[in-house]
């Protein structure tokens, strides 16, 4: 098994795409507001700014500035995930789940980007906010209804 080490980088810029096991899901849009009040908790308990996010039905990319003393974002993910399935129907699950105490949810992984620019912020943005044009879910970012673009496009 590959031991692959994430970067540990204090207030660094990262990209992040997650997925959800069933790649068939809807449940990332089903229950957003779920999704929400996790990234709520998690950010009053370990704060991180959200420059851009986008949850569609089965997987979602975001980029999140942390604060200049914290490069923990693997455990935000964690608790995250953590409180996003809790909150779910359960399912019946593997043994290796079970023995993980793991839902069966979400992908075990996430990928995460470092972003080293201003051009290299603005890109992931960008992509972020392409993302359901790309998957044919809208016909222009502004379409999509869960997606900090919104926030930063205001009418």
């Amino acid at each position: 098994m590959s031991r692959y080490i994430r970067p540990r980088v204090p207030g660094a810029t990262v990209f992040f795409t997650l997925c959800l096991a069933d790649r068939r899901s809807d449940a990332l849009v089903s229950h957003v507001d779920t999704l929400r009040e996790a990234v709520r908790q998690t950010r009053r308990e370990r704060p991180f700014v959200i420059d851009a996010w986008v949850v569609l039905p089965d997987h979602l990319h975001c980029v999140w500035s942390l604060p200049e003393c914290d490069a923990d974002y693997s455990t935000r993910w964690s608790v995250i995930k953590a409180r996003f399935s809790r909150a779910m129907p359960h399912e019946p699950r593997r043994p290796s789940h079970v023995r993980r105490r793991e839902h069966g949810l979400w992908q075990r992984r996430f990928w995460e980007h470092h972003l080293r620019t201003p051009d290299d912020r603005a890109a992931a943005m960008a992509y972020c906010w392409a993302n359901p044009v790309k998957h044919g879910l809208a016909g222009s970012p502004g379409e999509w209804p869960w997606s900090s673009w919104h926030r930063d496009n205001p009418p």
